[in-house]
């Protein structure tokens, strides 16, 4: 049976509304909207965002971008970058973050695209492979992780790490 949003939010290893309080005050302090384009977390960023009571004020849309036609159709990502690179891979995520600002009103974004499984990885891209963008105050950051566990704990990882992340990014 799936975990519920409050599971998987239990699952990250901490509670996130303080994290999502810091973001907040950060972005409101920027005036800036927050936009999310998720691949393998299927919306749970964007739900853990809109969970804090006032979120309109800062959280402008979420893109879920499972399949790579949305990834292209949604956030612009280029077709012959999926087809070089993969839809996990660095490239993928960067272009995902900027889409997601070309295509809302926001001023910074995150972004995710990995392997969730349990099946769907490879050798070169192992199950737990998830890679982060994030688009700050102008500059395009990303990086790899590699989670542990079963589908529900890497998901809870990538939304704590994405959420921790974009909050030190905003500092």
């Amino acid at each position: 049976m799936p975990l519920s949003n409050e599971e998987l939010f239990a699952l990250s290893g901490q509670a996130l509304e303080p994290v999502l309080i810091e973001i907040s005050e950060r972005l409101l302090a920027r005036q800036c909207m927050l936009a999310t384009a998720e691949s393998c977390t299927g919306g749970l960023i964007a739900a853990a965002c809109t969970a804090l009571a006032g979120s309109s004020l800062w959280f402008e849309r979420g893109f879920v971008t499972y399949s790579n036609a949305a990834k292209h159709e949604l956030l612009g990502v280029p077709e012959a970058l999926i087809a070089t690179h993969g839809a996990v891979s660095e490239p993928v995520a960067r272009a995902m973050a900027e889409g997601a600002i070309a295509h809302s009103h926001a001023q910074a974004s995150l972004a995710v695209t990995g392997v969730a499984g349990p099946s769907g990885g490879s050798p070169d891209k192992p199950v737990g492979t998830v890679w982060l963008g994030w688009h700050v105050a102008g500059q395009t950051h990303s990086e790899v992780r590699h989670f542990a566990g079963d589908r529900a704990h890497i998901r809870a990882a990538t939304l704590r790490h994405a959420l921790m992340r974009l909050r030190a990014l905003l500092d």
